[in-house]
C-alpha cells in the first residue's frame, strides 16, 4: 500500500472506528437503549381506514374528500357514478374496508 489506511480499516470491519470492539458495551448493547414510551396500542380504536377511522371518515359525503366531490357533484357525488365506487360497500371503498378497516387483533 501507499501509506493509506483505508484498507486496514476495511480489513477490521464496520466497528473498528468503536473503542471497544469486544461486544460488552457497544451502541447496540441494551445499556445504551431507552425504554419504550408506552404500551403498544395494537388492537385498540378504530383502524385508520375504516369508514370511521381517521382516513376512511374524509370519504364519507361530509368528510374533506367526500365534501369536496359533492360540491364538484355529477358523477363524483355520492350516488354518482364514481362516488358509489368510494363507500363502504362500494367497489373501491369496500375493498379499503376488507383489507385495510379491519381492526386486528
Amino acid at each position: 500500500m501507499d501509506g493509506d489506511s483505508t484498507a486496514k480499516t476495511f480489513d477490521l470491519g464496520a466497528n473498528s472506528a468503536i473503542r471497544n470492539t469486544e461486544g460488552s458495551d457497544s451502541i447496540h448493547e441494551a445499556s445504551h437503549q431507552a425504554a419504550p414510551a408506552g404500551e403498544k396500542t395494537k388492537g385498540t380504536g378504530t383502524p385508520a381506514f375504516s369508514k370511521d377511522g381517521a382516513v376512511g371518515s374524509m370519504f364519507k359525503a361530509d368528510g374533506a374528500i367526500g365534501g369536496t366531490a359533492e360540491k364538484v357533484g355529477g358523477p363524483f357525488a355520492k350516488d354518482g357514478f364514481v362516488g358509489l365506487k368510494f363507500n363502504a360497500d362500494g367497489a373501491i371503498g369496500g375493498r379499503v374496508q376488507e383489507t385495510l378497516g379491519k381492526k386486528v387483533e
